[in-house]
């Protein structure tokens, strides 16, 4: 478990802790030959990359990139208090499912409210940003896992519950069946403290296959 505030990944550090992982685990020495250095794909830490995730959830990244580009073009500034301004029925028109846009609102009425204060989760533990996340009704393991991922670049955070990783474990080890997410869970254990860099090791290999 996390205990302690970890350091931001960038460049260098991504590169030695894929050296690594590299060396401790053949099948990843062999996605890192093949595919090459992932992206770091950062994202800020704001309200808006939060509703971006809550907009990839259960679809594909290219709808829900052109989904968020339909939200952002009405909700100029992207701001917590102009969001709740917009009418639903106005983004359902846009997209946004029901459940979501009750996710999003939540999430910028705790901001608002003060109840989560992004700026003040650089400070804490990866454990202590994930309780404090997921406190927030919207906010799940998995979206709180690539908030921390994208948005923090912590080392060793860890989206659990992405299909995409378990496609690629699946895919790269040649695993008969997609792993369900408590066995990927179990397996990326391996991988600490560096299941950041594993985690974008992996959505590299998936993307890369399907040439996205």
């Amino acid at each position: 478990m996390s205990t302690a505030v970890s350091y931001s990944l960038d460049r260098r550090s991504l590169d030695e802790a894929l050296g690594i992982l590299a060396r401790r685990d053949s099948v990843l020495a062999g996605l890192y030959e093949q595919w090459g250095r992932p992206p770091l794909w950062r994202r800020p830490a704001t309200f808006r990359t939060l509703v971006f995730i809550v907009m990839e959830q259960k679809i594909s990244l290219a709808s829900a990139r052109a989904v968020m580009q339909r939200v952002e073009g009405v909700c100029q500034p992207f701001t917590p208090a102009q969001f709740l301004a917009l009418e639903q029925d106005a983004l359902r028109e846009l997209g946004v499912s029901n459940a979501k846009i009750g996710y999003c609102q939540s999430i910028a009425r705790a901001i608002r409210n003060r109840q989560l204060v992004l700026n003040a989760l650089e400070q804490l533990s990866d454990d202590e940003v994930v309780a404090t996340l997921t406190g927030v009704r919207g906010i799940g393991p998995w979206t709180a896992g690539v908030y921390l991922t994208m948005a923090l670049g912590r080392p060793d955070a860890w989206a659990s519950g992405d299909r995409a990783l378990a496609v690629s474990v699946a895919e790269s080890w040649a695993l008969d069946t997609v792993p369900d997410y408590p066995a990927l869970d179990a397996r990326a254990e391996h991988w600490r403290p560096y299941r950041g860099a594993a985690s974008r090791l992996l959505w590299h290999a998936y993307l890369s296959r399907r040439n996205l």
